[in-house]
């Protein structure tokens, strides 16, 4: 269902690759990012590793406009 719907917004024009998999990334990573625990996160996702969990926190994804400004050129 979440795949059909994605085409759906393919034709809306959003890019982003969607699956199930994508709210559970965002789901870890908002918990995490509000000040979650990783051994609890893991709980919730009903991971067995820790490791696992952790391919799920995209935190580190983003990139700051004044990180990307200390590129000298």
């Amino acid at each position: 269902m979440v795949r059909r719907r994605a085409v759906d917004a393919v034709d809306a024009d959003i890019e982003t690759s969607i699956g199930c998999h994508t709210f559970r990334a965002t789901g870890i990573t908002d918990y995490l990012t509000n000040g979650g625990k990783l051994e609890i996160a893991q709980r919730m996702a009903g991971h067995s590793n820790a490791k696992t969990t952790g391919l799920y926190d995209r935190r580190n994804d983003d990139i700051s406009i004044s990180e990307v400004e200390k590129v000298g050129i």
